[in-house]
């Protein structure tokens, strides 16, 4: 497995993002037929585009084929569908709407155009990235790095002025106008005039964008609807559920009661409280659909999920966690067809049958409890995370025979040893 530095992921971020803006500037020129700037900031950048090949070229590079192909189109509409509402909860608006084209989910996302994205995802791969790593190693380094920098720099500025920018209200903007000092008045009408010409551009570029109605919550209810605090809550839910799942499911099926915790505190599966966590905030909104609907939906994301933890943990702590290459139609020992079945029955069941049960359960929590505990289980959490990094980190150290050096290895050799990670992390191995 190819490891990417995070100089080469950043130039792969802004050179995807701008051969994007200029596919997605050129397609609606065309159509338009006058020239308009589809970047969903000012400058000549894409970010869709390259927060999806960064995606499918750090975790989709051992894959080849068909698989390539369905998992980079899996991967990049998800990419898509996560932008378009992302884009309505911040600005209120819908940019695109795929709702005139047939096997769309929602107007976000379409085959036609899935279709289109694994295919670019499966260039990417095998060729796309290996020419252009090519031509930055014969670019002279201190040029490459000033450029970069200066990208960066102009991007996060752009970003950030157009989100704050557009964020402010016009009411806002008056009353600022009205202000008695001259300063603030003067920089009141230079916002608003920048504020009109960044939504004028955005409607040029997006003729189908239209306002969305904005969905508050109740002030009343702790965690209403599907926010912050109720996800949050839902992830604890969910990593301790999906570790006792397992530990009974190791005991049915292989005799033994076996540690399957991802972590050094408690009986909490991150994955699996991830997996909560983020289905709910994908397809809380088709909670009610179908049982098919529900059940092909957490096969797919179910199935792209799981590949992406089992190859981020092999690339940060050089262990394999799970290995299904004893099971029939399995992928590269990370997946496997029958487990990714059990993703989408877990879909359904949790949105039939638990989901509703600890959705009522969260709400009738006390507002300053509620919000008082979620705080403390994060930062118990992050914790608990860090230490385990920590550990993990040093168990791989000690399996390559580095001599502790300093007192946090000392110490996290005395708490952690290898009979301690041998029983949290039973199926841990060493990465090939």
């Amino acid at each position: 497995m190819n490891q990417f530095t995070g100089y080469e992921l950043l130039w792969l971020f802004l050179i995807y993002s701008f051969l994007g803006w200029v596919l997605e500037t050129v397609i609606a020129t065309v159509r338009q037929r006058k020239v308009v700037n589809r970047g969903l900031i000012n400058g000549p950048f894409c970010i869709i585009y390259g927060i999806g090949a960064v995606l499918i070229t750090i975790w989709l590079q051992e894959l080849s084929g068909l698989w390539l192909f369905l998992f980079s189109a899996v991967y990049a509409s998800v990419v898509e569908w996560i932008a378009g509402h992302l884009i309505q909860k911040i600005y209120h608006e819908r940019w695109w709407d795929y709702s005139d084209i047939k096997w769309n989910l929602d107007g976000y996302i379409c085959l036609p155009f899935s279709i289109i994205w694994g295919a670019l995802g499966y260039v990417i791969v095998k060729w796309s990235n290996r020419l252009l790593l090519d031509f930055l190693n014969i670019c002279p380094e201190f040029l490459i790095h000033f450029i970069l920098l200066i990208l960066i720099g102009a991007l996060a500025f752009d970003a950030l002025a157009s989100y704050i920018l557009l964020r402010g209200t016009s009411e806002k903007l008056e009353k600022w106008e009205e202000a008695n000092n001259r300063f603030v008045s003067i920089s009141a009408k230079i916002a608003k005039w920048i504020t009109v010409h960044v939504q004028s551009r955005i409607h040029k570029a997006y003729p189908k964008a239209v306002k969305a109605e904005a969905v508050t919550a109740s002030k009343e209810i702790f965690a209403a609807g599907c926010g912050f605090y109720k996800i949050v809550m839902l992830f604890f839910i969910g990593a301790f559920l999906g570790d006792i799942t397992e530990t009974i499911f190791c005991r049915i099926t292989a005799g033994i009661w076996m540690s399957r915790s991802s972590v050094v505190w408690g009986p909490f599966s991150i994955v699996w409280g991830l997996a909560i966590g983020a289905v709910t905030a994908l397809l809380y909104k088709y909670k009610d659909k179908s049982d098919s609907f529900l059940f092909t939906a957490g096969t797919l994301l179910g199935g792209a999920y799981e590949y992406l933890c089992s190859v981020f943990t092999e690339m940060m702590f050089g262990k394999v966690f799970w290995d299904y290459s004893k099971i029939p139609f399995n992928l590269g020992g990370r997946i496997n067809l029958l487990y990714c079945f059990f993703w989408g029955i877990a879909a359904v069941v949790w949105f039939k049958k638990l989901f509703p049960f600890f959705e009522k359960g969260i709400e009738k929590i006390p507002i300053k409890i509620g919000k008082m505990v979620t705080w403390v289980l994060i930062v118990f959490m992050s914790c608990n995370i860090m230490m385990s990094c920590l550990a993990l980190i040093r168990y791989d150290e000690r399996s390559n025979q580095v001599e502790a050096k300093n007192s946090l290895q000392i110490w996290l050799d005395q708490h952690y040893d290898d009979k301690t990670m041998q029983r949290i992390y039973p199926n841990a191995i060493e990465a090939k």
